[in-house]
């Protein structure tokens, strides 16, 4: 899941520095970083749901 999550948030990415996709927040090509960081919050989130213990 991560590695298709990785896959997915780096194409965004260079679409946003080829062309800004225009969302709130994203309305210029320097502010591909934001969707990094999205993107690293996201695998943090699923490799932690994924590797914790189960009752």
């Amino acid at each position: 899941m991560t590695k298709i999550l990785s896959l997915l948030m780096v194409g965004l990415m260079v679409i946003q520095i080829i062309k800004p996709l225009g969302l709130p927040g994203l309305k210029r090509r320097a502010d591909f970083w934001k969707l990094a960081v999205i993107a690293f919050a996201m695998i943090v989130v699923t490799a932690g749901l994924s590797h914790s213990p189960s009752n």
